[in-house]
């Protein structure tokens, strides 16, 4: 049996090694232009589809503005945090993206015995008038947009003959319970004073 030295082993060794294959990269430049043809084609889309259904919302009446002196009488609550979206009233995947109802945003809550003020910076702001609340409850979903329970607030109001609910997450979720109780209280008060000053 022959024994190779080991000089000839290393040279048999580096004779074997096969060398590194050359990166293709036009082949690579392809895919990250195609992949980025392909992101841009659906952010399109969804535009697209955005403006859609706001032309299918344009009907919407439009949203009231904050009264003169809104802001100087006597506040009931207020809360800092997150507007996540309107809906359908019922349907929570039913989005609503007419007067700028569909951008998320930071949101300040303010409610009086005038109705709700909603500011949003960097979104349009709107006023809910007490007589058009329908009432509040806390819940998990909205929009698709999924939290924990009890992580949202939502207040359904009217526009018109539409019936919305809205979306907000205060950063403290524990103040979503005395929103629910105060929304639906002033809500309570307006029907029985509605109601009241019907039967008259």
């Amino acid at each position: 049996m022959t024994t190779l030295s080991p000089t000839h082993q290393l040279y048999q060794l580096a004779a074997e090694k096969k060398s590194a294959e050359v990166t293709d990269w036009s082949a690579r430049i392809s895919w990250v232009i195609g992949l980025l043809v392909l992101i841009a084609f659906v952010y399109w889309l969804m535009r697209q589809g955005w403006k859609w259904r706001g032309s299918l919302q344009s009907g919407l009446s439009d949203l009231a503005t904050t009264p003169d002196g809104f802001a100087d009488g006597e506040k009931l609550l207020t809360l800092t945090g997150r507007y996540h979206a309107s809906t359908t009233a019922g349907q929570w995947l039913d989005r609503i993206v007419a007067h700028g109802l569909g951008t998320r945003s930071r949101v300040e809550l303010t409610l009086t015995e005038q109705g709700l003020g909603v500011v949003r910076p960097g979104a349009t702001d709107f006023f809910v008038p007490a007589a058009d609340l329908r009432g509040a409850r806390t819940d998990k979903a909205l929009a698709g947009k999924v939290l924990p329970e009890g992580g949202l607030l939502v207040i359904t109001w009217a526009l018109g003959d539409q019936l919305i609910d809205s979306g907000f997450r205060s950063g403290h979720s524990a103040e979503h319970a005395a929103w629910v109780d105060a929304v639906n209280g002033l809500t309570s008060t307006h029907l029985t004073s509605t109601t009241e000053g019907t039967a008259r």
